[in-house]
Formats: C-alpha cells, sequence, structure tokens
C-alpha cells in the first residue's frame, strides 16, 4: 500500500491514467515507502556525484588528466536529472503547476548549465546549483518538523529589518564619513586613490579583517584608522543584540500561546509535545 504523498506535493495529484503514473507519483514525491524513500537517496547520491564531478573538474590538474572522464560523468549525470525531470511533469496531475513551483524551477536549472556549456564555455561549472535539491532530505529524514523553528527565525529577521536597515544605514554614512576624510589626509600618493577605493578601506577596518593592502602613512590618517577599529568593536555586535531582543520576544510569545487543551496552563516549550501538568497531548490538533 502506498503512503500519501508530502503536504507540499499532495495539491499537485497523481496524473490521470495509466496506472504506472500513480505508481510512481508515489514513488518520486512519496517519503514513507521504502522504494519512495530509496528513490530520495538515490537522488541526493546522484546529486552529489554530479557536484563533486563539477568542483574536481575546476582543478587544472585533475581537469588535464581526468578531462575526457569527467565530462563524460557531467553528461551522464545531467541526461539522468533531465529523464527525471521529464517524469515528475508527466506523473503529476498539473504539470504547470509543478513547473511554477520552488523545486520545479530547481530542478530545471539543475540541467541547464551543461546544455548552456554547448553554447557558453565554462557555463558548466554552474551545476554546482544542484546543490539546492538536497533540500529535498529534508523529507528523506523526517526533518519537515523543523520548517516551523525556521519560519520563526525568518519572522524574526522581518520583525527586525527596520533597526536593522537603520543600522546598516548608518554603517554606510560612516564609512562615507571616513572614506572621505581619509582620501583628503592619506592622499592618492598613499593608495587611496579615490573615496570609493578609501571607502572600501573603511569597510575592511571597521570589520577588523585588515587585508594590509591600503595602509595610513601619516600620523593623522592613523590616528583616524584607530579610531574607526574602536568604533568597529564597539557596533560589531549591534545587529546580533538586535535580532536575539527579537527572538527572544518571538519566543516568550510562542510559549504564552502554546496553552493545553485540557488544563489551560500556558507557557509550554514551543517543541513540548506534552502538557508538563497534565500530560495531555499538546500537538493532537
Amino acid at each position: 500500500m502506498h503512503s500519501s504523498p508530502p503536504r507540499s506535493t499532495a495539491s499537485l495529484g497523481p496524473a490521470a491514467g495509466p496506472a504506472w503514473r500513480a505508481r510512481w507519483f508515489h514513488i518520486i514525491f512519496g517519503q514513507e515507502s521504502f522504494t519512495g524513500r530509496l528513490f530520495d537517496i538515490l537522488l541526493i547520491v546522484a546529486i552529489l556525484g554530479s557536484i563533486t564531478t563539477s568542483v574536481l573538474d575546476s582543478v587544472l590538474t585533475l581537469h588535464l588528466r581526468f578531462g575526457t572522464w569527467l565530462y563524460l560523468l557531467e553528461w551522464g549525470f545531467t541526461i539522468t536529472f533531465s529523464l527525471e525531470y521529464l517524469l515528475r511533469i508527466l506523473v503529476v496531475d498539473r504539470p504547470w503547476r509543478y513547473v511554477r513551483s520552488f523545486f520545479g524551477v530547481v530542478d530545471l536549472l539543475a540541467v541547464l548549465p551543461t546544455y548552456l556549456s554547448l553554447l557558453l564555455v565554462g557555463s558548466q561549472y554552474l551545476a554546482v546549483i544542484r546543490a539546492l535539491r538536497i533540500l529535498r532530505i529534508f523529507r528523506v529524514l523526517k526533518l519537515t518538523r523543523y520548517v516551523g523553528e525556521a519560519n520563526l527565525l525568518w519572522s524574526t529577521l522581518l520583525r527586525s529589518r527596520r533597526k536593522i536597515l537603520i543600522f546598516v544605514s548608518t554603517i554606510l554614512t560612516l564609512v562615507l564619513i571616513f572614506g572621505a576624510l581619509m582620501y583628503l589626509v592619506e592622499g592618492p600618493k598613499n593608495g587611496f586613490t579615490s573615496i570609493p577605493r578609501s571607502m572600501y578601506w573603511a569597510v575592511v577596518t571597521m570589520t577588523t579583517v585588515g587585508f594590509g593592502d591600503i595602509t595610513p602613512k601619516t600620523v593623522l590618517g592613523q590616528m583616524l584608522t584607530s579610531l574607526i577599529i574602536l568604533i568597529g568593536y564597539g557596533i560589531i555586535a549591534v545587529p546580533t543584540g538586535i535580532f536575539t531582543a527579537e527572538l527572544t520576544t518571538s519566543m516568550r510569545n510562542l510559549r504564552k500561546r502554546l496553552r493545553c487543551p485540557a488544563c489551560q496552563l500556558q507557557g509550554h516549550e514551543p517543541d513540548a509535545l506534552y502538557c508538563r501538568r497534565c500530560g495531555t497531548d499538546l500537538k493532537a490538533d
């Protein structure tokens, strides 16, 4: 007996017609049956193999020695993924809906780079975009329960966007000011050939990276450098603090909303399965 497909693909439905379509629909889009899980695991292995092939082919010594074999492997993976993509379209009831879905777009982008390499030299290395297809591992390893936590982080980031935007605007203003000052103080003779290049130096210095490709030579320039480093240390933790505060608020509100249907106790952890007072199943609904 076939298991039902995941909710994200159940709306597509198996295509009407021969029984083989329904069977392959459950194999490709299902995750409970042995054949469905085996298909997903083999697909992930093929994706990892294809990515490894593209990465190894970019190494000159390996390309010169095994270029032909890597080329054949890449085309083998591409043909396999192309057939899989066409099979997905054939077995669903709404092919166009699948094509426009997130995974439908990713599946299409996974096969395009190799075909484009026939027209554009080097575009085959874009095949590493197939790494996005590994997102299907969430279905294989039953990690869909973590989607709620991911949504919590995303919603927290959205609520923090205004504060973060103000912070970024302030940083850009400081970068512009210090970049212009260093351009005036040091000048082209010390490597500060323009305000944009001086702004690059300000970003590198403020983030305490310090590549050393541009360094101040004058005393005033070194004093400004010391000042911007101190400012960088002082503000580098600001966005983390903003996000942490919003996340704490979100977690607190989420615990308040998680109420036991039997004893009405609030304050459970977001991942709690049972009420800590009466033992009622909190996920029954």
